[in-house]
């Protein structure tokens, strides 16, 4: 459990409480420190034999010696941290069927309907492509608004190809520049793969069953979201 911590900035620089009182509320003087020793520090010096009626016989010296040079500049090293990401929340505001607003990248003020939350955390939308062009995708839940509307579709119904590993682009293999591939120019654009297109369209079929059943919400998917003179997005009620 993570507690507030005692001590709170007052200004700049300043704490309400000095260490002196620190160490008071957190009882250190009173708390015994127990330091474990390893067979390894236990081992850290040896004794040898020093040749010399006036050396003293035996000299102590590290088992280990410092190097005798150091780096010129600063070796990083990574930091140590007991934090592991977990599961990304996803917003209470929203769960498969809602209609949410984008507002950044290709599509920002397009309406999409929200599928289902992917294992990275990102979420998988679709406009449906057929209402207004915005295809399968994944969107961060930062950049988008929830709102009231929800379409009625059934998420046990996704296709479970649909994950981070559809997303995934090919990597292109590296080819030396030459000159003919100079003066080639651009490269067409690939067409999509023929499973992806299908995929496409039977996910577009099940969100526009849904649709078809709701009155103007054809019509208020395809109408793109933005801000007219004196509204106040934080006044307004999605």
């Amino acid at each position: 459990m993570v507690h507030k911590p005692r001590n709170t900035l007052v200004a700049t620089g300043v704490y309400k409480y000095s260490r002196t009182q620190v160490v008071t509320k957190r009882i250190l003087f009173k708390r015994k420190f127990t330091v474990k020793t390893t067979a390894a520090t236990v081992v850290a010096n040896k004794t040898v034999e020093v040749k010399g009626a006036k050396n003293g016989g035996k000299r102590i010296i590290a088992v280990a010696k410092a190097p005798r040079f150091y780096a010129a500049e600063d070796v990083a090293s990574p930091r140590k941290h007991r934090k592991h990401p977990g599961a990304t929340k996803l917003r209470s505001s929203i769960a498969p069927g809602t209609v949410l607003i984008l507002l950044a990248g290709r599509y920002r003020g397009k309406r999409v309907v929200f599928l289902k939350q992917l294992e990275s955390g990102l979420l998988l939308v679709s406009g449906p492509f057929k209402i207004n062009g915005v295809p399968l995708k994944r969107v961060n839940q930062a950049y988008v608004i929830a709102t009231s509307t929800k379409v009625d579709i059934d998420a046990t119904k996704i296709d479970a190809q649909l994950n981070d590993a559809y997303f995934a682009r090919p990597k292109a293999a590296k080819k030396a520049a030459t000159e003919e591939a100079f003066f080639e120019g651009e490269k067409k654009k690939e067409p999509l793969a023929a499973n992806k297109v299908a995929l496409q369209k039977s996910t577009d079929k099940l969100i526009l069953d849904a649709v078809s059943k709701v009155e103007h919400l054809r019509q208020y998917l395809a109408a793109k979201f933005s801000l007219t003179k004196g509204q106040a997005p934080h006044a307004l009620k999605f």
